[in-house]
């Protein structure tokens, strides 16, 4: 007898239906799974063998060939255990075949029966919905998260035979309740470090407010001690707080790299990411040879911060064009290919040079004739075009260092950055400033005549490229939603031509 059920497999943040078919024949006993099975799901027969037998299940005395079905879809992870072991029973007669029905599951088997979770939940219940599937078995542990998506009857189960009790109707399911919302409004979503903590670089948290109010990427360049790291884990801060589409899209990347915290189904804050600076461009961008989300895309809707940009190998940081360009990131490998969401608001810190002092009033700098210009040169061009605001963290002044902290709390620059966001949103760009395409980015600006004149002058005298251009555009966008202007004036232009001018032969400008 044939015993078929469904189950989601994840390809990147992707899925796909497989098929899992179980067929009993007379025979010497023995176990197949095919189908491009990789390690973990071969080793799926100890696991499904064991479980059945500590869950007092029969292990039928035949010769068991299970296909996960399409046979040139890679299968990989141990998620398909519990499927494989519910069509056993089915194919046994240990299980009614028409509990199957409309039911999809996913889950890894531990030896004793018990169910662990596995990454991905959220983007398969999310499969399961689309797909229509009636009924979807998933781990206790991951029901949570499962049961964010509407549109599908989750069934969280602890054990395998708490699920065979679930879909032979000897136990009442528990529906997770779980309200994205709720969770949302819950969380503290301007908690962290304050920015009133940060003393002086008055010019530096000006560029951090804009860089919030509008998303745009943000290069500051100073030597040691300065405050650039300190500056950039105060910018979650000050970004509005997460939205309930947002929270499930971050939310989903992070289920599919197997990050989410035990117990906390759904991501409430948004993420910062700050890989050191020996990190691969496969771990910046995302790849392998199953493709995963890389850093790139695990800050997605949040802060990625490169400290010490130069550091970095230039294969990493020209890896970014893409995503900075287009918010997402293509991955290709030989059998497959998965396309990750890649829309941080990107920081990067650095010194001047290797020493860190060039330029630097007080401390000469100790780098050979040219060393500084082969280390900034690390960061190529095209990466450089495409980060919109640059601005210098100098050495803090004596009366700095000993006099208090900044200005202003996170929660007040935070307010006026929620107005900014709010103004774009009610232009109905469906994306901040600084995502906005570059006819779209010039009817949201309206230059009138006095700035057409000063944006032609910044052309000529700055050298500015196309595509500066656009993104000069967009950042004075951004200063005016700030200032609570319905359209660009010479002021917020003249703003925003100072960031793109700031660095210029120092940085790779």
């Amino acid at each position: 007898m044939v015993a078929r059920l469904v189950s989601p497999a994840v390809l990147g943040i992707d899925t796909s239906t497989v098929e899992v078919e179980v067929d009993l024949r007379p025979g010497i006993p023995a176990f197949a799974v095919v189908g491009l099975p990789d390690t973990a799901v071969q080793e799926a027969r100890e696991r499904v063998r064991s479980g059945l037998v500590n869950q007092a299940f029969g292990v039928p005395a035949r010769r068991i060939v299970a296909n996960l079905a399409p046979a040139d879809l890679r299968k990989a992870g141990p998620q398909y255990d519990l499927p494989i072991a519910i069509a056993i029973l089915a194919a046994s007669g240990q299980l009614s075949a028409d509990a199957l029905a409309g039911v999809g599951a996913v889950g890894e088997l531990a030896l004793d029966g018990a169910l662990r979770p596995v990454p991905g939940a959220l983007a398969m219940a999310e499969h399961a919905a689309r797909r229509g599937w009636r009924r979807f078995l998933v781990p206790e542990a991951s029901a949570a998260e499962a049961a964010l998506v509407g549109g599908v009857e989750v069934l969280g189960a602890a054990t395998l035979r708490e699920a065979v009790d679930l879909l032979a109707g000897r136990a009442e399911p528990r529906p997770p309740a779980v309200d994205a919302a709720a969770l949302l409004a819950a969380a503290d979503g301007g908690g962290g470090p304050d920015l009133a903590e940060v003393r002086g670089q008055a010019p530096a948290r000006r560029a951090l407010e804009v860089a919030a109010a509008g998303a745009h990427s943000l290069l500051m360049i100073g030597p040691p001690g300065g405050g650039k790291t300190m500056l950039a884990r105060r910018l979650p801060g000050i970004l509005p707080p997460l939205d309930v589409a947002d929270a499930i899209a971050v939310t989903r990347i992070h289920s599919v790299a197997g990050l989410l915290d035990p117990g906390r189904p759904l991501v409430t804050r948004r993420p910062f990411r700050a890989p050191h600076h020996t990190i691969s461009a496969v771990g910046l961008v995302g790849g392998g040879r199953l493709p995963r989300p890389g850093e790139v895309s695990l800050a997605h809707r949040g802060v990625l911060f490169l400290d010490e940009v130069c550091a970095f190998a230039p294969a990493a940081l020209d890896a970014l064009r893409q995503p900075l360009e287009e918010g997402r990131i293509d991955v290709s490998r030989a059998m497959t290919t998965a396309r990750f969401p890649a829309e941080p608001l990107l920081v990067c810190a650095g010194n001047p040079c290797p020493c860190g002092f060039d330029g630097d009033p007080t401390r000469p700098c100790a780098c050979p004739p040219g060393r500084a210009e082969a280390y900034r040169a690390r960061l190529s061009g095209p990466v450089a075009d495409r980060i919109d605001l640059r601005v210098e963290v100098p050495r803090l002044s004596r009366e700095e260092l000993l006099g208090a902290g900044g200005p202003e709390p996170s929660a007040a620059v935070r307010a006026r950055v929620v107005r900014a966001r709010t103004a774009q949103a009610g232009r109905g760009q469906g994306a901040p400033n600084a995502r906005l395409g570059p006819a779209a980015a010039r009817r949201a600006a309206a230059l009138d005549a006095a700035g057409t004149r000063l944006l032609g002058a910044a052309i000529d005298r700055l050298g500015l490229s196309a595509r500066g251009v656009d993104r000069v555009i967009r950042v004075a966008r951004s200063i005016a939603d700030l200032a609570g202007a319905e359209r660009v004036g010479v002021d917020h232009l003249a703003e925003a031509l100072q960031y793109r001018a700031a660095l210029t032969g120092r940085a790779a400008a």
